[in-house]
């Protein structure tokens, strides 16, 4: 099969739109170069001796794998070199990054701001299950040399691009610029990612969900009652069975959602009500809630649309449900 690469893929969509903004362009090649390179950063981890934990924390005060650092310092070096990014939030980093002034130098007149988490679901990599990267691309306010905390804080909304990458059977790298869900997949041999998934869906009908169990205790009444309707299967109010999935890596769930349909949830409950949530909202809920509504499908933060919120923090959390409207 011809399959279109991805820098073909980019050709096509400037011939198709006037005036296309190239600066996107730019910044998605470099971020499929780091997953790339993150993709074989993972399956060496083993080889590498990069699978254990250190002694440190992130932000969040969990324990960072090796490969945690690897990838995030993966991930910042190849986007910091087009100076068109002005500076980056990591889910690795406290504070956010500023581009040094040797890849500023040559900014242009358009920067952006990049959020990410490099290694997203990273408990699974001990263990052979599929991880991922996260990422989202806001514009850097007009006239801003060094941007501050204040200028990451936009909502969802203001996102010129979200995607992932998922490293799992094969690597795959899923993005929207606001014009629908495209998914690559890597061709290892030519170093090259290929349009194999073009303009994604969320099917609509579906059978599966996706939740953490063990915190059903700590659920709130409504998220009890909607699980127990669905384990109920065809004898509840339903009517139909159902199966329940859960994987521990946001970018894994997403993507069979983005294949198979389904529901993906991270409540808020009563063990971590002063978080408002588990997942962070800058660079996990904001980024998959833009490409789960661009392949037609819902994302909420309780009753609000998650795009809609306007965040406190870099690292805020926020409840999660996504998927299948």
């Amino acid at each position: 099969m011809n399959f279109t690469t991805l820098n073909q893929f980019f050709v096509n969509s400037a011939s198709a739109a006037e005036n296309k903004n190239n600066d996107l362009e730019h910044i998605l090649k470099d971020i499929s170069v780091a997953c790339i390179q993150i993709s074989t950063a993972i399956d060496k981890g083993a080889l590498n001796g990069a699978m254990g934990s250190l002694d440190s924390e992130n932000i969040q005060g969990e324990v960072q794998k090796a490969l945690d650092v690897i990838c995030n310092d993966i991930f910042i070096e190849a986007t910091q070199q087009n100076s068109l990014v002005a500076g980056m939030v990591s889910e690795e980093l406290p504070e956010p990054y500023l581009i040094p002034q040797m890849h500023a130098n040559n900014k242009q007149s358009t920067q952006y701001l990049l959020l990410f988490d490099p290694l997203d679901g990273s408990s699974n990599v001990n263990v052979n299950i599929s991880v991922g990267t996260i990422f989202s691309i806001l514009r850097c306010p007009d006239d801003v040399d060094k941007p501050k905390l204040e200028d990451f804080l936009q909502p969802g909304t203001q996102q010129v691009c979200a995607g992932y990458a998922l490293y799992g059977s094969s690597t795959m790298l899923v993005f929207t610029t606001g014009e629908g869900v495209n998914g690559f997949t890597l061709d290892r041999d030519a170093a090259e990612f290929l349009l194999t998934h073009p303009n994604l869906q969320v099917p609509t009908d579906t059978n599966e969900f996706a939740i953490n169990m063990s915190n059903q205790r700590f659920w709130q009444p409504p998220v009890q009652r909607y699980i127990n309707e669905c384990l109920q299967g065809k004898t509840g109010v339903r009517g139909k069975d159902f199966n329940m999935r859960w994987v521990a890596s946001m970018a894994a769930e997403v993507h069979r959602i983005l294949m198979r349909g389904g529901v993906f949830m991270y409540p808020n409950d009563s063990k971590s009500l002063a978080q408002q949530g588990k997942l962070r909202l800058m660079y996990e809920a904001n980024p998959m809630s833009f490409i789960v509504e661009q392949a037609g499908g819902m994302a909420i933060c309780n009753s609000e649309r998650i795009l809609a919120l306007q965040p406190t923090g870099i690292h805020q959390r926020v409840s999660v449900m996504m998927g299948s409207k």
